[in-house]
């Protein structure tokens, strides 16, 4: 992969895309500040070298042109804060002035584009949006991993028009640990996925069929699975056009030789509240009027001792409503044994917001080997899926 390091940015301009799509509260504080500060490395570098760094980025969903909550101007003293450099900002991002002040942007400065995505040519990949965006800098630079899995003007069409591009650091890392899960893990490998829908996770788990050795399976999804093998769920949510598949699957991991671990128990409700009655119930003997909320007991033990034995790990996706604390121990268990796995010399890797907020709750960040950024890109790459933004660099 060519990387930052593969130039010198002396009197270079360096248009970068990152992902500083940060979630910000009513007063438009950032309350969580981890992509901002995973893209930090490449604008040092960048910086150091006498080079001057042009950020693009997009921040929500706006529908229809700009929208006060989702411009990037509320970033602006933060980025200031955690580079330690003036950041100017554009009130657009394609704009006669947003161009002139990257053209006038002295070594050592940083410009914040505003976002992106006040333009519906963005997420259409429109090529002349893109070639206006090209007028910023003189090398792309791609570190936006969680966009990665989308063709839009700024992670793909762009860099056809920049002779000069490479990967920052954040993204250079994110593909080169997803690939050693991919193309070489040391085994056992298990994959964990959980989650509320089985449809969100059905190409992934049909891919990992050819790569894991085991698949835990938790949340939401797992009913589903329950009912393809004739086991009550109760009011349990569950996918019913999607029984069959799970069938297919179950069927599938058998012949590849991989073992599906479904829970052997689990924590019910009689209503989705924190305070509603609980009971534990065998999986398949889930009574009416009860749903299952998270993985019991023995479903825990029996997923943490696969993973102290695994050498490595992939978590996509909580073990039940993790949020609600009545709800929080399945997961908590499998956040536990993943950390124990990893100190006893296990590979992982953990993607997918909620696997990351579960890390970061119970306080594992530091104790596993990976916690990606990617989200719905990291998905699309264990789906088996090309990422234009990958390949945009690439080619």
């Amino acid at each position: 992969m060519k990387t930052v390091d593969s130039y010198n940015f002396s009197g270079k301009k360096a248009l970068i895309r990152v992902d500083f799509n940060v979630p910000l509260n009513a007063d438009f504080e950032i309350t969580d500040d981890s992509r901002m500060t995973a893209a930090l490395p490449t604008i040092q570098k960048i910086l150091s070298d006498g080079g001057s760094v042009v950020l693009m980025s997009h921040l929500g969903r706006p529908k229809n042109g700009p929208e006060d909550k989702y411009s990037l101007k509320h970033l602006v003293s933060h980025l200031e804060k955690l580079t330690g450099v003036s950041v100017q900002f554009s009130q657009d991002c394609i704009g006669s002035e947003a161009v002139a002040i990257s053209e006038a942007l002295a070594p050592g400065k940083i410009h914040l584009l505003e976002n992106l995505r006040f333009h519906k040519e963005e997420t259409a990949g429109d090529a002349a949006f893109a070639a206006l965006l090209t007028r910023h800098g003189d090398i792309y630079v791609n570190d936006a991993f969680g966009t990665a899995h989308r063709a839009h003007a700024s992670t793909a069409v762009v860099a056809e028009s920049f002779s000069d591009k490479c990967f920052g650091y954040l993204m250079a890392k994110e593909v080169a640990n997803a690939t050693k899960l991919m193309d070489a893990p040391e085994r056992p490998f298990t994959a964990i996925v959980g989650g509320a829908k089985v449809s969100d996770k059905i190409l992934i788990i049909e891919n990992l069929l050819n790569i894991a050795d085991h698949i835990i399976i938790g949340g939401g999804m797992a009913y589903t699975f329950s009912v393809a093998q004739g086991g009550l769920i109760g009011d349990s949510l569950f996918e019913e056009d999607r029984v069959q598949k799970c069938a297919d699957i179950l069927t599938q991991a058998a012949k590849k030789g991989v073992q599906i671990h479904l829970p052997a128990d689990n924590i019910c409700a009689n209503e989705f509240s924190n305070e509603a009655n609980q009971q534990a119930c065998d999986s398949g003997e889930i009574p009416d009027g009860w749903m299952g909320l998270d993985i019991g007991v023995k479903a825990a033990k029996d997923f943490s001792n696969v993973l102290l034995a695994s050498r490595t790990i992939l978590w996509n996706g909580p073990m039940g409503v993790f949020e609600m604390s009545s709800y929080e121990n399945g997961t908590k268990s499998v956040a536990d044994a993943v950390a124990q796995s990893t100190r006893n010399g296990a590979f992982s890797l953990i993607g997918g917001g909620d696997s990351n907020a579960a890390v970061k709750k119970f306080g594992y960040t530091n104790d596993v080997s990976y916690v990606s950024t990617g989200g719905g890109a990291l998905l699309e790459f264990f789906e088996g899926k090309e990422l234009p933004g990958i390949l945009a660099i690439s080619n």
